[in-house]
C-alpha cells in the first residue's frame, strides 16, 4: 500500500502522498488483480496454491484507507484465495491512524497480527524524520490493538536515526520490552540515494537533520546493542532484523516468529500485489525440484495503473542453490549442510566449500554441528557475504 500521511526522510520504499481520488483507483486496481490470481500465476508460469496460511498489508500505511475500502481488499482476497481458519493476517499500521473504526474493522476482516512503525521512542528522533507520532500515541495504540483482542504485535525500530544517542537508544529499547509486545524487528538507517536524507547525507549537508545522523560504526554499536538487550530480555533473534518472544518451535523458531516473513526466507511460494509487489511461485518443470518464477510489478503507481507488465525472473538449479544459501543465511539458525546436499546433490559442495573456508577464516560465518550460520560480526557485514555466493 503506497499512500502515507507524510514521507519519512529516511523513507526509500515506493509510497507518498496522494489524493484520495488516487487512492480509490489505487484500491479498485488491487481489488481487480486480487480476484484474477489464478490467471496472473498462469499468465507467468507458476503454479497457483489457492490454500493460504499468511496474508500480509504492507505499507506505506494501509490503516489510512477507509474502512470500507479496507473490507473490499479482504474480500477481494476471499474471492480467489481459501484462508486457513488459523491463518497469520498482518496488517502494517502508522501509530496515531488506529482509530477505533480502523481497528473494528482490522478485526472484523480477520485482522490478528499489527505491525507499528514506532521506529524510536524518543519523541525528538521521531519528529527529525517526519514521524507525527509519540511515545504516548504509540503505547495507547498497543493498548487499543489488545483491548480489541489484537495480541501479536510487532514494533519496528531503526538504529542511526538523526539526534540518536547511546542513552536515548538504551531508552527506546527498555521502552520496547516493556511493552511486552512478541516481535520486534530492528533495522539499521539505510544510506543510499533512494531517500531524501539519504541523499543529504551522502552530498554533506545539513538539511532533514542530516548532520545529527550516527556514523556508521555508532550506528552498528546500537544494532549490536539491540541483540544484546533483546535477548536479555527473552526476545531472540532469529533473522538478522527479526526478534520474537516464546518458547522455540519444532523448526527452531520462536513461537511469536513471523510466519509470512519466513516464507521469504525458507524460499517458500507468496504472491504479492500493488506496488513494488514481488512474488516468487513454484513452476510445473517436472524436470526440477527447484524450478521457479520470481515477478514483481512496476514501483510506479501511475505506471501500474496502466496495467505494466510483470518483470519475470525463471529461478533454475543455479539460481535457487544460491538463493538458498543468501537467504538461509539471513536467519540466524543458518543454512544445513546435509539438507542442501540432500536437495542439491553432492556437487553443490565442491564450488562452496572455498569460499566457505574462506568465509570462516575471516570470521563471517561459524561452522558447527554441520550447520552455517553468520557470526555477530558476520550479520553487520552480511550484505559482503551475502554477495560472495552470487555466481
Amino acid at each position: 500500500m503506497p499512500f502515507c500521511r507524510t514521507k519519512c526522510s529516511f523513507c526509500n520504499f515506493a509510497s507518498g502522498v496522494f489524493s484520495r481520488p488516487l487512492l480509490e483507483r489505487y484500491v479498485a486496481h488491487l481489488e481487480r488483480e486480487l480476484r484474477r490470481a489464478g490467471q496472473i500465476a498462469e499468465q507467468v508460469g507458476g503454479r497457483f496454491e489457492r490454500e493460504v496460511d499468511s496474508i500480509y498489508l504492507g505499507g506505506g500505511t494501509p490503516s489510512i484507507l477507509a474502512p470500507e475500502q479496507l473490507q473490499r481488499i479482504f474480500a477481494a482476497i476471499d474471492s480467489s484465495f481459501t484462508v486457513q481458519p488459523a491463518a497469520e493476517v498482518t496488517v502494517e499500521c502508522t501509530p496515531g491512524t488506529l482509530t477505533p473504526e480502523v481497528v473494528s474493522t482490522l478485526v472484523s476482516c480477520g485482522v490478528n497480527r499489527v505491525s507499528l512503525g514506532a521506529q524510536s521512542f524518543i519523541d525528538q528522533e521521531a519528529r527529525a524524520v517526519g514521524r507525527l507520532h509519540t511515545r504516548a500515541i504509540v503505547l495507547g495504540d498497543i493498548g487499543r490493538l489488545r483491548d480489541a483482542g489484537i495480541a501479536e504485535i510487532n514494533i519496528d525500530l531503526i538504529a542511526g536515526l538523526p539526534h540518536q544517542t547511546g542513552e536515548s537508544w538504551r531508552y527506546t529499547l527498555a521502552e520496547t520490552v516493556a511493552a511486552n509486545v512478541p516481535h520486534v524487528s530492528v533495522y539499521m538507517l539505510e544510506v543510499d540515494e533512494d531517500s531524501r536524507l539519504g541523499r543529504e547525507l551522502i552530498a554533506g549537508g545539513t538539511r532533514y537533520h542530516a548532520h545529527h545522523v550516527p556514523d556508521e560504526d555508532l550506528t552498528a554499536d546500537f544494532y549490536s546493542l539491540a541483540c544484546e538487550e533483546l535477548s536479555a530480555a527473552g526476545i531472540a533473534q532469529y533473522e538478522i532484523s527479526n526478534f520474537a518472544r516464546g518458547p522455540r518451535t519444532g523448526d527452531g523458531f520462536p513461537a511469536h516468529a513471523s510466519r509470512h516473513n519466513l516464507k521469504y526466507w525458507l524460499r517458500r511460494p507468496y504472491m504479492g500485489f500493488g506496488v513494488d509487489a514481488h512474488s516468487m511461485l513454484l513452476t510445473r518443470d517436472a524436470g526440477s525440484r527447484h524450478s521457479a518464477v520470481r515477478f514483481a510489478t512496476s514501483d510506479e503507481l501511475e505506471a501500474l495503473l496502466l496495467g505494466s507488465e510483470f518483470e519475470v525472473t525463471r529461478i533454475d538449479e543455479r539460481l535457487a542453490l544460491e538463493e538458498t544459501w543468501f537467504l538461509g543465511l539471513r536467519l540466524n539458525r543458518g543454512v544445513e549442510l546435509s539438507r542442501l546436499e540432500c536437495e542439491f546433490g553432492a556437487a553443490a559442495f565442491p564450488d562452496c566449500g572455498d569460499l566457505l573456508s574462506e568465509l570462516e577464516a575471516s570470521g563471517l560465518i561459524a561452522i558447527e554441528n554441520g550447520w552455517v550460520r553468520l557470526t555477530a560480526r558476520g550479520r553487520l557485514l552480511s550484505n559482503e557475504v551475502f554477495s560472495r555466493f552470487l555466481a
